[in-house]
């Protein structure tokens, strides 16, 4: 239990931060309101959404459910037998986290609440949340590690043939 200690805190951190960052904006804010931050860059907008990224699967409460339920369950089969290194935990502790927060959301009310808004260039990015942040954040991790692994082996395989 004790190896695992900071990705749990990891885990509860994210679904701590998110969670609160979604109370404060519903409460604070009306739909469609938006505070300016950095002109041309970053708002933070009240924004809802009821499907996956950039509002794919829109409505789809019940695939969501199922889905993030199987998930959950594969993510943390290999947070527990499968990651032996702190990237690939923190990593998979990540995603868990903001898989969790978004699901919260699902639940509770049928949508994810959505806040962080940038705008690069003239595009304007779909608008996310603190989970989908750690989401993400936690696929670049695990993409790192698998890279470091790839080029480890490689190096393994190279020293082999000589």
């Amino acid at each position: 239990m004790k190896k695992y200690i900071n990705a749990i805190v990891i885990i509860l951190g994210v679904i701590l931060i998110d969670q609160l960052s979604k109370l404060f904006i519903q409460r604070s804010m009306e739909l469609g309101d938006s505070i300016k931050v950095i002109e041309d860059l970053f708002y933070i907008t009240s924004h809802r959404n009821s499907g996956a990224a950039w509002g794919m699967l829109e409505g789809q409460m019940i695939f969501f459910y199922i889905m993030t339920v199987i998930v959950l369950g594969l993510l943390v089969y290999l947070f527990m037998y499968e990651a032996h290194s702190r990237l690939m935990q923190y990593g998979i502790a990540l995603i868990i986290g903001g898989a969790i927060g978004n699901f919260i959301d699902r639940v509770l009310y049928q949508h994810v609440i959505d806040f962080i808004d940038v705008y690069i260039g003239t595009y304007d990015f779909p608008i996310f949340n603190v989970a989908d942040s750690a989401l993400t954040i936690g696929v670049i991790l695990l993409f790192i590690h698998m890279m470091k692994d790839f080029i480890s082996d490689k190096k393994e395989q190279k020293m082999k043939t000589k």
